[in-house]
């Protein structure tokens, strides 16, 4: 037999290699199936994508946990989150076994009880009864359990009242100055304007602002729809409102028409006894929608939140429906429903403590509470009184939370935490992304809530070197 001649990849044959052949080249194939290698799809243009993702906040929190996993060995001021401390691996199972416990107790079947943890589950959430007696035990709030809806954290409960009460593109949002990023991230993810409120000395929004930044929206031709809040040490400000301006608050709101949205997650962590009420603790005209999170009372990675929407909304024929009702819906097409094997956890730890939370959490209150005093005492040791006036320096003493705020006399940015970080061993948190129109650049932010005594003293001597080194 003759062989067959060998093939001539130069000239047509099956070949790893492209053929520039005039106008239309012979694409290379893969050598096992034959089928045509497409080169790879172009890099998508940013501009071709929702706006929103071109917007730097969106980086804000991410930026925060690399850079602390970039510098590991510096003494970092900047998390807000919990102490790990309070937290062992164990505790897991024994709050859920107190949560299957319970549902043996109410007579669940084997068969309903793995219906209900490996099942997809009411989109409301399979726990609200137990939220509820929490909320009317820890805050004297008497919301009804359907009034309520479990979500994955805090954050998806703002992104859902968000889209819910924002109608059209007239529809602003007033917020306070400084504010937490993620609910202005999520507002401009909804394509959703903000209007600052500019907060006072250390007591949050004030109610005459709010009523004038309503009215100039109004007269500019957009609808003021809501108003977010934290009354309770504010995240980044750590900014807590006397009862009195509460109430002047909700009266203001209720004169413009503005829905209240409060967010209380730093609430129990008082510096001194007694707590003050909530807004929806003192709202008699169901003006407020309560937003609540199990991140800081019990822990954050179980990603569970609340919101309390107890508002009533008409339908078509007259149709009355609770404001939750209608978030569920949102809900059901966004995370479908929150995990049930979260909600149990933190069913069984209400459970195991009464569903007294505020109770629970008293040994965090008073470790929050000794961590700020160290963190101020420093500050007042490190900067006495005439080396403050010299520099230009000065900071806030909340009455409790997580946070205090520190203002100097350089650029607070990014970049100077970094030098900080590499060369003083401290990471803090630059204010200037929690203001939404602007500000904030010599202002940076304190946590104090997952560090320990001696780890808030060394941070704060090698804060002071790093300052006075700036301010040269």
């Amino acid at each position: 037999m003759t062989a067959a001649p060998a093939r001539d990849t130069a000239r047509g044959g099956a070949s790893a290699t492209a053929r520039d052949d005039g106008p239309n080249p012979v694409p290379p194939v893969a050598p096992t199936t034959g089928a045509p290698v497409l080169p790879p799809v172009a890099p998508i243009p940013i501009a071709d994508l929702h706006g929103s993702l071109a917007d730097p906040l969106l980086d804000a929190m991410t930026f925060l946990n690399e850079v602390t996993e970039r510098y590991p060995d510096a003494v970092s001021f900047a998390p807000g989150r919990p102490y790990e401390g309070f937290f062992e691996p164990e505790q897991v199972h024994e709050h859920l076994d107190a949560y299957l416990a319970h549902l043996a107790e109410r007579g669940l079947s084997r068969a309903a009880v793995r219906t209900a943890l490996f099942q997809y589950g009411p989109t409301k959430g399979i726990i609200t009864d137990l939220v509820a007696r929490t909320l009317a035990n820890d805050e004297g709030l008497d919301v009804p359990a359907e009034s309520l809806v479990l979500t994955v954290g805090a954050q998806e409960g703002m992104l859902l009242v968000l889209r819910a009460l924002c109608a059209d593109q007239d529809d602003v949002l007033l917020v306070s100055s400084p504010c937490y990023v993620g609910v202005t991230g999520a507002a401009r993810l909804l394509g959703l304007s903000t209007v600052p409120v500019p907060e006072g000395p250390d007591h949050g929004p004030d109610p005459e602002a709010v009523a004038a930044a309503a009215r100039e929206a109004r007269a500019a031709g957009r609808r003021p729809r809501a108003l977010y809040v934290v009354p309770d040490f504010a995240n980044p400000s750590g900014a807590s409102m006397p009862t009195p301006a509460r109430i002047r608050l909700l009266d203001v709101a209720a004169a413009e028409g503005l829905l209240v949205v409060e967010d209380n997650p730093y609430g129990f962590f008082t510096r001194e006894p007694g707590a003050r009420p909530t807004l929806k603790a003192l709202d008699r005209r169901r003006q407020v929608v309560y937003l609540g999170s199990f991140a800081k009372t019990c822990f954050p990675g179980a990603r569970l939140g609340y919101v309390v929407a107890d508002q009533q909304v008409a339908g078509p024929g007259g149709r009355l429906s609770l404001l939750a009702d209608e978030l569920a819906r949102l809900k059901s097409m966004t995370t479908v429903n929150t995990p049930a094997l979260s909600q149990a956890v933190i069913g069984g730890m209400l459970l195991r403590n009464d569903c007294r939370l505020r109770r629970a959490n008293a040994p965090a209150t008073a470790f929050y509470a000794a961590n700020l005093e160290t963190l101020l005492r420093e500050l007042e040791r490190h900067f006495p009184a005439p080396e403050r006036a010299r520099l230009g320096l000065d900071w806030n003493r909340p009455e409790g939370g997580f946070f205090a705020v520190l203002t100097v006399p350089f650029t607070a940015d990014e970049a100077a935490m970094e030098r900080c970080a590499r060369g003083y061993g401290v990471l803090w948190t630059p204010m200037a992304p929690f203001y939404p129109a602007g500000g904030g650049e010599r202002r940076l932010r304190l946590s104090i809530s997952s560090l320990t005594e001696p780890e808030i003293v060394a941070g704060v001597a090698g804060l002071a070197r790093f300052v006075r080194d700036e301010a040269r």
